[in-house]
Formats: structure tokens, C-alpha cells, sequence
């Protein structure tokens, strides 16, 4: 008996069918592909750029799709679910890898571009993958031109589209037309955008009657109209089809047709497109789906489709790479809120910042981190115990064995993390990396005042980083500093922010305000300072302070950066005591995550163990206690009972 699927709740809006690959872009802007010295990787693939981006505007998207049992497949994966797309159905592939695509950006308009894409994953979807309750769960279904060229995919789509009628879903194509993946081109030619080929033309042509919505360029429009006179191409799909036809045209914008062809496309519902400086269209179309998509299946009308789909698109060509490059939600709602003052979005501060601090992957509601990235105290203690320096690398080892056995406990888990050193404790950041633990690493010379950054400068280093470090800097600040100090320090600080937003790693600013007695509320003046000269610390750390001075900061952050991740109290070596003083005053903070201390934790069995009085099971267990001690105090700060209240 056939089961029956009316009843499905549609918990999806939109479900993309087709490519799904790696992007490898080119890094030197302006070089030709022989020359690339270095490549970012992102996700890629049509399909997977709209499910992205249709996420990343508040859509519920899923993606069908094939990648290959290896480390890119898993990494496509993971940046789909980073974004919040449904990932139920990617099948993982044994017998085929992931699609690769190797591209580089000579220019505006020039994007040398590979597809390997010889037997891939995303290539082997089959009509047996498509499974009816899944598509009726969804309000609409997205796919690709390029799963139409082959007789396998495309059987797989015509399944769907089937299920996809008899369930009521809208059905949308992306023309998507690159010419080598039809085989008209050399296998290197992947720039290519437009060959005139019947066959194509006639495939095409095929099945466009199965579509609610079909969206191209000028150019797709002409292979699946078979003319490349625009118009009548349009003329002749509608022979074909009743769909919404919505041309893109670049710079002009788009134009939408809904029934008859007109004479001309300014006939069409016409929204100009957005000014931007154009690093690359490449990624431009995919975010110009999402945009529009947003609108679609939300019902608003199609003039309001046309303005997300421009403002998405323009975005993402003067940005590097596509899928991270796709805009948010409130990023798109803000720039239309200040279209008429923003003349270039490519170019406004805080457009910018909302798409950094919105297209964030993890949000941390609460933190216990240990900190042990000391170096020059860390020293002074070898030096004292008139042992090696070389044991300081052994002890940050056993101190993360300590971490990671305390965060094992449940009540920790998702809620712990560390600030460990390169230059002893290099070992210990390569094992705890890719964990899923919050890290931070520090960059200052330790003691310098005025600021100046370890290992060279700090642009070329972040290069060689992990991007889940968090970039940590701390500085001794005080607002009331001679000018020359103070500007210098501010000019550093300024350095490295601006570096983190070149390499997308965030940063925290810790303060540590010298001659602290002689200013007036120095913290509190410090941090209004710091975001005075256009810097946004993605984190701070701060010592503990009144609750008076908590709630100055907060309105502080309220009305400078209400997307700060968030601060969290330094111990400065204090006593336990002191320390949850700090944290009960803190407690009414809103911005406050939590706390990150090291020598209250680690100092008195450290020393021991140099001086080879404990062994290393015993200073493993003692800074786990003094850790899993620490973490109690926290939880217990809005607790007015007394300090060892259990």
C-alpha cells in the first residue's frame, strides 16, 4: 500500500539540488592561475551557495546532494550546518571524492576557474536518492542546470520535480549554464559562460515546463531560449513554460516577467542594481537567489524579491569568495533600512562589521577558560626552581591534560576553554586545536608598554593560524597616558584589529590599566576610548570591577556593539576570595561570560612540580581541582552564602 504523505508538516522552505564542491580562490587578486602561490578554501557549488545563502536570510534550507567519504566532504558538511542548513540528506559517497574547483580572480570580469568534477560525488546522484517524505516536507525545490547534463542526474531531477509537484511545492530552476560541465569546452576552460549549443538548448528546453520560477542571465536565458537576441529567447521559453522569469543583467539589476514578454526587458518589473566596486563577479548569481528566494517564499511581492536579490548580489562581488561572502539577514534588512545614505555598501564601517559579527558559527553563553599563555612569569619560576626552561613546554602539556579531563564533566562540556602560548606551548595549542574547545593565543610581548607584537609582524603570522584562535592582545592602558603613549599603543591595537578583520580570526582585547588609583573610572573610560577610535574587540578582559563600573560598560557595548561576543574576568593571580567577590559583583552584567584565570589555578602546584616536589600525576590532579574549584565559585557568584558553601 502506498504510504500517504498529505500530512507531512512542511518544516523546510527549500530544499537545493545540485553542485556541491570545494572552492580553492586564489589568495593574489590580479594574478594569473600559473602564479597562485596560495589558495582559501570555501564551500562551493550553485546549490550549495543558495542553500548557504538562503540560510544565512532566515530561510529553512536543506541540501540534497552527494560528497565523498573524506575530509572535504565533511568540511562541506560542517560549513552547511555552521549556517543552519538541514545536511539530513547529503548522501556520504565511499567510491567518489568531493568536487573540487580551483579558481582565481585576474579581474572584474576575468576569473580563470578548473572544475574537477571527473566522476565526483555531487555527479552520482541517483533517482534511488530522492525520497518522498523528505521533498513533501519541503515548501520549495531548488535546483540546478548542471544536474541536467547528465543521464543519471538527471533522472534524479526529474524524480524530485515529480514528487516535488504532487506535494505542492514550488519548483525553481537556476539556469546555471557552464558550458564545460555540458562538455563543450576543454577540460580547463571552466571561464567560459556562454557557447551556443542546440543540444543544450533542446535539454533544456525539455523540461522547463516543470518550473514555477526560472532565474538566469542574459546569457542562460539565451541557451535555454535558443536565440541570443534576449527577448526572443524569453519569447521562446514562454513558449515552454508559465513560470516567473526573472533575467539578471549586472550592474543594470534584474528584470522580472511574470506572463507576457514584452518588446524590450525595461518593459518587465526593473529594479536597478546596487553601485559597489566590483572585486569579482564570481558568486554573484548564487547570492542574488538568495536574496530574491528570501522574498519568494515568504510571499512578498516581486519588487521586494528584486531588492534583496540586487542588495545580496552587489554585496557578494566586491567580497573574496562566494558562500562567505553571502550576506545575513539583518545585515540586508539594514542596508535597505539606509539604502538612500549608503551610496557604497561595499565601502560602509558598519555594513561591514554587521556582516563580521553576524555570520558568526558559534554562539558562547558562558565561558570557563584557563588561562596558562604565560611566558615571562612562567620563567621567573623555572628560573627560581634553577631548572631547564625546556620543562615549561612539559608543564603547559600537563596543564591541558588537566583542562581536558575537567571538561569531560558534563555540567563543563561546550562551556570550557584555554589561552595558551606558541612560544611554550606551541604542542599543547596543535593537540587541543579542532576539538571544538575555545582557544585564544597571545601576540603582545609580554610586559611591553607600549605595546609591541611577539613573533613579527602580526598580519603575516595570522596566516599560519588555525582560525578558531581567537587573537588575543593585551595591553597596559590608561586613558589619562601622554599622548605619544597612548596613540602609540592605540595606533598597535588598531594594527591588529584591523588584521583580524582581514583574516577573519576574532580578537580580545585584554585591559590592564597601569596606575590604575590616579583616573577616574579607567576602565569604563578605556573602553569607551577604544571603541572611540573605531575599534571592536570582538572580546574583553577585564579585571574584576564595581557593579557600578559593570553597568557603565554594559551601557557602553549596549550603544557601541551590541554584537560583542562578550567579556570575561582576568584574575591577575588574585586569591580565590577576591575573585568571587569580582564575580557576585559582576553577576547583573549582561556582557560578563565568564572568567578566565590561570595563575590562581596553576602557580602553586606549577612551582612545586619544577622544584620536583610533586609528580605529574599530582600536579594533573591539582590544578584539576583548583580548575573544577574555580568553575563552582563562578556558579555560585549570585549566591550571597559564604565562600566554601557547598
Amino acid at each position: 500500500m502506498k504510504k500517504s504523505f498529505l500530512k507531512i508538516k512542511k518544516k523546510l522552505d527549500l530544499i537545493c539540488l545540485g553542485r556541491l564542491a570545494v572552492d580553492l580562490y586564489g589568495e593574489q587578486i590580479g594574478s594569473r592561475l600559473e602564479d597562485m602561490s596560495s589558495f582559501a578554501k570555501y564551500l562551493g557549488g550553485s546549490s550549495a551557495n543558495v542553500a548557504y545563502g538562503t540560510a544565512r536570510q532566515g530561510l529553512k534550507s536543506s541540501m540534497l546532494a552527494r560528497v565523498g567519504d573524506e575530509h572535504m566532504g565533511r568540511f562541506l558538511k560542517e560549513e552547511l550546518s555552521k549556517a543552519g542548513v538541514d545536511t539530513s540528506n547529503i548522501i556520504t559517497d565511499k567510491d567518489r571524492l568531493t568536487a573540487l574547483v580551483i579558481l582565481g580572480i585576474k579581474d572584474q570580469e576575468t576569473f580563470p576557474l578548473i572544475f574537477y568534477r571527473d566522476n565526483c560525488a555531487d555527479m552520482a546522484l541517483t533517482k534511488e536518492d530522492i525520497k518522498e517524505e523528505y521533498i513533501a516536507s519541503s515548501k520549495a525545490l531548488a535546483i540546478t542546470g548542471t544536474h541536467l547534463s547528465h543521464k543519471k542526474t538527471r533522472e534524479a531531477v526529474l524524480t524530485a520535480l515529480q514528487m516535488a509537484k504532487n506535494h505542492g511545492l514550488k519548483r525553481i530552476l537556476d539556469i546555471d549554464y557552464r558550458p564545460v560541465l555540458w562538455g563543450l569546452t576543454n577540460l580547463g576552460d571552466g571561464e567560459t559562460r556562454f557557447i551556443e549549443s542546440e543540444k543544450v538548448t533542446a535539454d533544456l528546453q525539455e523540461v522547463l515546463h516543470h518550473f514555477d520560477l526560472i532565474v538566469g542571465t542574459e546569457e542562460e536565458f539565451h541557451i535555454a531560449g535558443g536565440s541570443i537576441n534576449t527577448i526572443k529567447a524569453l519569447h521562446n521559453i514562454r513558449q515552454y513554460s508559465n513560470a516567473i522569469l526573472v533575467c539578471k543583467r549586472g550592474s543594470l539589476g534584474c528584470s522580472v516577467f511574470e506572463n507576457t514578454i514584452p518588446e524590450n526587458l525595461d518593459q518587465g518589473i526593473t529594479i536597478k542594481g546596487v553601485k559597489v566596486e566590483v572585486l569579482n563577479v564570481l558568486g554573484a548569481g548564487d547570492a542574488f537567489m538568495s536574496g530574491f528566494l528570501r522574498g519568494y517564499l515568504n510571499g512578498e511581492n516581486l519588487k521586494k524579491c528584486c531588492q534583496y536579490a540586487n542588495a545580496c548580489g552587489a554585496l557578494v562581488v566586491s567580497r573574496h569568495g562566494c558562500a562567505p561572502a553571502m550576506p545575513t539577514l539583518e545585515e540586508i534588512d539594514y542596508y535597505l533600512s539606509k539604502e538612500k545614505e549608503i551610496i557604497r555598501p561595499d565601502l560602509d564601517d558598519h555594513l561591514n562589521h554587521l556582516h563580521r559579527v553576524t555570520s558568526r558559527e558559534r554562539d558562547w553563553k558562558e565561558l570557563f577558560l584557563l588561562a596558562f599563555d604565560h611566558r615571562s612569569q612562567l620563567v621567573e619560576m623555572a628560573i627560581q626552581a634553577n631548572t631547564s626552561l625546556k620543562k615549561i613546554e612539559q608543564l603547559k602539556e600537563h596543564i591541558l591534560k588537566s583542562f581536558i579531563e575537567s571538561s569531560e564533566e558534563p555540567s563543563i562540556k561546550n562551556k570550557s576553554g584555554v589561552f595558551i602560548d606558541q612560544t611554550y606551548g606551541q604542542s599543547a595549542l596543535n593537540e587541543i586545536t579542532g576539538q571544538g574547545f575555545w582557544i585564544a593565543r597571545p601576540i603582545e610581548q609580554p610586559g611591553s608598554r607600549p605595546l609591541r607584537i611577539e613573533h613579527g609582524n602580526i598580519g603575516s603570522q595570522l596566516v599560519n593560524w588555525p582560525i578558531e584562535q581567537v587573537v588575543k592582545c593585551l595591553v597596559f592602558y590608561n586613558p589619562d597616558d601622554n599622548n605619544t603613549l597612548r596613540i602609540d599603543q592605540e595606533d598597535q591595537v588598531k594594527e591588529v584589529y584591523n588584521a583580524c578583520l582581514k583574516s577573519g580570526h576574532e580578537m580580545l582585547l585584554e585591559l590592564i590599566v597601569s596606575d590604575e588609583e590616579k583616573s577616574i573610572n579607567p576602565y569604563v573610560r578605556s573602553i569607551q576610548r577604544i571603541y572611540n577610535i573605531g575599534i571592536k574587540p570582538d572580546w574583553w578582559k577585564i579585571p574584576p570591577l564595581s557593579k557600578s563600573e559593570w553597568n557603565a560598560i554594559d551601557a557602553i557595548i549596549d550603544n557601541r556593539d551590541p554584537h560583542c561576543r562578550g567579556i570575561v574576568i582576568l584574575g591577575l593571580g588574585a586569591n580565590k576570595e577576591k575573585l568571587f567577590s569580582g564575580f557576585k559583583k559582576a553577576s547583573s552584567s549582561k556582557y560578563v561570560k565568564g572568567f578566565a584565570v590561570g595563575r590562581t589555578i596553576f602557580s602553586e602546584p606549577s612551582k612545586m612540580w619544577l622544584e620536583n616536589q610533586i609528580d605529574d600525576n599530582t600536579l594533573i590532579k591539582k590544578v584539576k581541582e583548583n580548575y573544577i574549584e574555580m568553575i563552582r565559585l563562578w556558579n555560585n557568584r549570585k549566591n550571597d552564602n559564604l565562600l566554601n558553601n557547598e
